[in-house]
């Protein structure tokens, strides 16, 4: 089954990286357990390093997302609602554990969605802060294509399997590029990833992948963004890589965006 990866219908104070391999419905709440999770239970992934990605953002209705700018997080379209006024969004950033009394908070006051999203690719949005962030470093959008192969990371909170909890702690992972013409091949998409406007990253046999909560969040290589968590068929499953949105087809709009913005 194809599906987002957001915590539909919830506001937990978690974003995720996540990996497992079983079968679940196609939206997940968080359990109740305090969201504590041991960095050992994601497969093939660790716990990130206070200050490590200091970039990283966890968005109030259940989603990720990423410093632009010291006013503007990168997220994705199907986090969002349309474009104006928004005051309803929290961020947290600026710390590891999010239950640390050293996390940073914003409001919103403006959600920018991209022009023409219907659901179909375009999976990218920017969310204004209230106030800028000051001493955390942003991450900068890949501008080009040279990034957009090899080995990439990703970082979260939140679900470590299908239908899973999330977590307290920033957890990181690695995952490898799937090409467009393997990803859209019989045994993974069949056809149903915009080779334009998206990117394949996992592992063939599965075990590493975002997951529930993950949505909106960076996918990142040599110091860029070159991914925005998108949608996949589960978490993690063998030939079901996840999807992201290839921020270099986007980036002179984001940057446009971003200006009119005023970041």
């Amino acid at each position: 089954m194809v599906r987002w990866r957001i915590l539909l219908g919830t506001a937990v104070a978690a974003l995720t990286v996540a990996v497992g391999a079983t079968a679940s419905p196609a939206a997940a709440a968080p359990s109740g357990d305090g969201n504590a999770v041991a960095p050992d239970s994601v497969v093939g992934g660790s716990q990130a390093a206070q200050g490590e990605f200091p970039f990283m953002v966890r968005l109030s209705m259940g989603c990720g997302g990423a410093l632009y700018s010291p006013t503007l997080v990168l997220t994705a379209a199907h986090c969002v609602g349309a474009t104006g006024t928004n005051t309803s969004i929290t961020a947290t950033m600026g710390v590891v554990d999010l239950q640390s009394s050293s996390r940073i908070t914003r409001r919103s006051n403006y959600v920018y969605r991209a022009p023409g999203y219907n659901g179909n690719g375009r999976d990218w949005a920017l969310i204004r802060l209230a106030s800028p962030v000051t001493g955390l470093a942003t991450l900068p959008i890949a501008t080009t294509t040279a990034n957009d192969s090899g080995t990439f990371t990703i970082a979260g909170w939140g679900a470590t399997r299908e239908n899973g909890g999330q977590s307290r702690y920033l957890l990181k992972a690695s995952v490898p590029f799937v090409s467009d013409a393997t990803c859209n091949s019989g045994s993974m998409y069949g056809g149903q990833v915009i080779a334009a406007q998206e990117i394949c990253a996992g592992y063939t046999a599965g075990g590493v992948d975002t997951c529930q909560g993950d949505s909106g969040g960076p996918m990142f290589r040599n110091g860029v963004q070159v991914g925005i968590v998108s949608w996949g068929a589960g978490c993690a499953r063998p030939n079901k890589p996840g999807v992201y949105t290839q921020v270099s087809y986007f980036a002179s709009s984001i940057q446009s965006a971003a200006a009119s913005l005023g970041g």
